[in-house]
């Protein structure tokens, strides 16, 4: 059981925080080897995209290596992490990308820390229309 005491406890606070901008570096500059090697290496990992479904590390690292390179850049916004003991984290951020105006990115991610670091198991990703009111972001 966790307790109160065991969530956000800021040492492995800062390693998430590592973790992801390590992935956000990687994403921006489109260093597949990274990506692939921040999501846990198991069939039970999943990622939702924005227009796939993909279930099990090799469909996540096959999407990564035939991804084109462009428009990946981004400015993220509200980003909030949460850990949970010293074991689990959840991340979860807004983001705009230049070329989608009037488009709302929002990503979640539950990372997991394995005997080889900080692992994503589950992500999140989905575009709406960005919201007339600032309250609703």
């Amino acid at each position: 059981m966790i307790g109160e005491h065991d969530i956000d406890r800021p040492e492995v606070r800062a390693e998430v925080e590592a973790a992801f901008a390590e992935y956000e570096q990687a994403l921006v500059g489109n260093d597949v080897a990274t990506l692939d090697r921040l999501f846990l290496d198991r069939e039970t990992t999943i990622r939702y995209g924005a227009g796939e479904n993909l279930y099990g590390y090799a469909a996540i690292a096959a999407f990564r290596a035939a991804r084109l390179p462009q428009g990946l850049d981004r400015a993220l916004d509200r980003t909030v992490i949460t850990t949970y003991g010293r074991d689990m984290a959840v991340a979860s951020t807004l983001f705009r990308r230049p070329n989608q105006p009037g488009r709302l990115g929002r990503q979640m991610q539950t990372w997991v820390r394995v005997d080889a670091g900080w692992r994503i198991v589950a992500a999140h990703v989905s575009l709406i229309e960005e919201p007339q009111s600032p309250a609703a972001t």
